[in-house]
């Protein structure tokens, strides 16, 4: 048991005093975003909206998402991460708490725009805060730190938050979130602040090398594998918590202890499982692969049985290819950013969840309101092989580019 647990830690070691405070308040901000798994369950329940309603209020999520992602990779270019992330989670906890007084569909598809816009401004800064802070042969390590935070702290709030629902009601969720996100901003802003100019924002580069990541032919194809894997993801975040109550009948606090089984496992086995990954030296495209190939066998289950195991072999599965995939990825995209275009590449890259989020909750919906769960599940199955298949083309065409550039 010690050697395990020495090994375990071994697997934190070596990273930077600024990525374990980023870490901290990127946990404190997600242990207190309860309304996000909550939120197709809090539409339908407590709203009243129908499943189509639905399908569009998330799909102005994912427009937010689109277009905060966008904004903050520009200004994470051009005034620097530090910045972007304060300013993203104070003003993202003043968006959660007035969201909850939108009441019509109109007003709340105009409500969930502007708090994702906002709040998703913080997604491609913190990747490049995190290469900024980083040793290059720790990214990887980093970026699974940061998804461990993020994990963790997602693991408590769905749990917390299904016993707030099942104990008080949804509108304390908001509250919650609005006042963790603006409390991670204050602690961000005492903890991080730079005492000297040699720590302060080192991720602003004026000089910009490479090419623009929209005539990156290569990153554009991890982009698209990226947006359609990624569009399937989500749906564990909008149509399987709806699923799990309207098959199966499960209350929002049972829901909410399926969710944290992810976030836990996570929390347990993914810097492990990432560092004993990049030991063998997989690649990040074939980590990639795998991911994809582990979503796409947890939707399958589904439909082999209806059992309430297969709801906990699903959430495993899914929670597996994960942690596989998406360290990787993320890692990918920073390696194929220049310097000087960290921020752009980025934030097109965190742009790839957006437009999941526009089509994917939306498509989502509509399918299982014309076809059913059951015949939605194989069309997600079927998107995710042709999509691994995208990612084999991918490993290639990387791997041919290494070649090119070593020899050359």
């Amino acid at each position: 048991m010690r050697k395990l647990y020495t090994n375990y830690i071994d697997n934190f070691s070596g990273l930077s005093k600024e990525i374990w405070l980023l870490s901290l308040v990127t946990f404190i901000n997600r242990a207190g975003a309860m309304v996000i798994p909550f939120l197709s369950l809090y539409l339908v329940n407590s709203k009243g909206f129908t499943l189509p309603q639905v399908g569009w209020i998330m799909t102005c999520f994912g427009l937010g998402s689109l277009a905060g992602t966008w904004v903050g990779g520009k200004l994470t270019d051009t005034i620097g991460a530090y910045k972007v992330i304060t300013t993203s989670l104070f003003l993202g906890g003043l968006g959660f708490i007035g969201l909850q007084f939108m009441e019509s569909f109109y007003g709340f598809c105009a409500g969930i725009f502007a708090l994702i816009f906002v709040a998703d401004a913080y997604r491609p800064a913190i990747f490049v805060a995190c290469d900024a802070y980083s040793k290059p042969k720790n990214i990887t390590r980093s970026i699974a730190l940061i998804r461990l935070a993020i994990n963790l702290g997602f693991s408590i709030g769905p749990v917390i938050g299904g016993i707030i629902i099942a104990r008080i009601n949804y509108n304390s969720l908001f509250w919650i979130d609005g006042v963790t996100c603006i409390l991670a901003a204050i602690l961000l802003f005492v903890l991080l602040k730079p005492k000297r100019r040699t720590t302060e924002e080192p991720e602003v580069v004026k000089v910009k090398e490479g090419i623009s990541p929209y005539k990156n032919g290569i990153f554009l194809l991890l982009i698209v594998i990226m947006i359609f894997s990624t569009m399937m993801f989500v749906q564990y975040f909008s149509v399987v918590p709806l699923y799990y109550e309207q098959a199966y009948f499960l209350s929002e606090d049972v829901i909410g202890a399926i969710l944290f089984l992810n976030g836990i496992l996570i929390v347990a086995f993914e810097m492990p499982l990432v560092g004993w990954l990049e030991r063998i030296n997989i690649s990040k495209t074939m980590a990639t692969f795998w991911g994809m190939v582990f979503l796409a066998l947890s939707f399958l289950v589904f439909n082999l049985s209806d059992a309430f195991a297969v709801l906990i072999i699903g959430m495993v599965l899914m929670t597996l290819g994960e942690m596989i995939g998406s360290p990787f990825s993320n890692a990918l995209a920073l390696e194929m950013a220049p310097k000087g275009r960290k921020g752009s590449y980025m934030g097109l890259f965190s742009m790839s969840f957006s437009v999941s989020h526009i089509f994917g909750h939306n498509g989502g919906m509509n399918l299982v309101d014309q076809f059913g769960y059951r015949n939605t599940w194989f069309i997600i199955v079927v998107i995710l092989i042709i999509v691994s298949i995208m990612t084999l083309w991918l490993h290639k065409k990387v791997k041919k580019r290494s070649v090119l550039a070593l020899t050359s």
